[in-house]
């Protein structure tokens, strides 16, 4: 933990100091990224650990992958808030650092002292970030949960076949996306730290974070007063856009505009289709999807997705593999995405930002609990 530490990293956050409270999926994957750009990122967990420690299976020498997947390049110290030592450890790291994040319910560490208000008067340059499940307002006493998120924003009434049940999602998706709007305004207030000198208080909440990840299924009912309905794979404003069957299972096929359908008509062999004036242009195929699909797929059923994968691609037309979770690492890897990165002996994701000068550093693999308590302990004091 001395300065040289600290500086020893040279990635685009190089030199700053994060306190990270959080724990579970939002917090811990924003500083995790955060980490991977340079920063120096301290992980304060109370005595029994972060709970995704507990989170399996799947595990990797008995321990969770979902903890190892979100808190590599972090140090840990466990802190018990109700002891007035490791307090006054929390509080005092607090104040040095340059960035708190914490996912504490609203006003959970006022008792502690370690709420925005009080950690502002010993460190007025703090960028302080609360995540919450609704807010600090009316919401403040509601758990947030993404599950009861994707129910009550909506994104699971449009999850699933049109005739069967709501679904969620594969992933806890608005607990990442409520994560990286953190970090968004956790870089936008330490600008204006640069420029003004003045900390801030940044909020993030995971129904906003959803109602704005909706994007156009939010927007049409706000700015169209229209409820999106369960469409299955279908899309409500592009037609094809969604898995058509072929002979020997579905492809995704895409037209994305009037010049791709066509170039999707060539391929199969379907060139008249364009001039057909219920197709001609994106709005007609949406509205005439039940009469354009049976001929698009009974041309997609003469062949092998493989086949028409390989040349629908080569002519332009986007289309995909419906891949297992491997298919989609091997398919990085073959394009040269490098997905992998291995930290100590803990293979991981890698940080998906690509910077030409100062790239992402991976030191650290993700910590035992309180495995770097000693040494924290030791420079707080210092």
């Amino acid at each position: 933990m001395s300065a040289e530490r600290r500086l020893g990293s040279m990635g685009p956050l190089n030199g700053l100091l994060v306190a990270d409270f959080s724990r579970i999926l939002a917090g811990p994957y924003a500083t995790m990224l955060l980490a991977d750009l340079g920063a120096q990122v301290i992980k304060v967990e109370g005595p029994g650990g972060d709970d995704t420690r507990t989170w399996m299976p799947p595990t990797r020498d008995d321990v969770s992958t979902y903890y190892l997947g979100i808190n590599r390049n972090k140090r840990s110290i466990a802190l018990d808030l109700k002891d007035q030592d490791d307090l006054a450890a929390a509080r005092e790291l607090a104040r040095r650092a340059d960035v708190m994040i914490q996912n504490f319910r609203p006003g959970g560490l006022a008792r502690f002292g370690l709420d925005y208000e009080s950690v502002a008067a010993a460190n007025p340059g703090i960028v302080y970030a609360s995540i919450s499940g609704f807010g600090s307002g009316a919401g403040a006493d509601l758990p947030g949960y993404d599950l009861m998120i994707q129910a009550i924003s909506g994104l699971m009434s449009l999850t699933g076949d049109p005739e069967g049940p709501a679904y969620r999602a594969g992933i806890s998706v608005f607990d990442v996306m409520a994560g990286m709007h953190a970090n968004i305004g956790i870089l936008a207030a330490l600008h204006h730290r640069g420029e003004s000198g003045r900390g801030q208080h940044v909020e993030v909440n995971l129904l906003s974070s959803a109602l704005s990840g909706l994007v156009n299924h939010s927007s049409g009912y706000v700015a169209g007063g229209t409820v999106p309905y369960r469409m299955g794979n279908a899309h409500p404003s592009l037609f094809p856009y969604e898995p058509l069957p072929t002979a020997d299972g579905e492809l995704i096929v895409i037209a994305g505009n009037d010049g791709q359908f066509r170039k999707l008509c060539q391929v199969l062999g379907l060139p008249d289709l364009p001039s057909d004036p219920r197709f001609g242009r994106n709005q007609d195929r949406t509205a005439n999807r039940a009469d354009l699909r049976p001929l698009l797929v009974e041309r997609l059923m003469t062949r092998t997705k493989d086949e028409w994968f390989r040349d629908l691609i080569a002519a332009g037309v986007p289309c995909a593999p419906i891949n297992t979770i491997d298919g989609g690492v091997a398919l990085a890897e073959e394009l040269g995405l490098d997905p992998v990165v291995t930290v100590g002996d803990v293979p991981g994701v890698r940080n998906p930002i690509t910077f030409s000068g100062t790239p992402a550093r991976y030191e650290l693999p993700p910590p035992g609990l309180d495995e770097h308590g000693e040494e924290i302990r030791k420079w707080l004091r210092s």
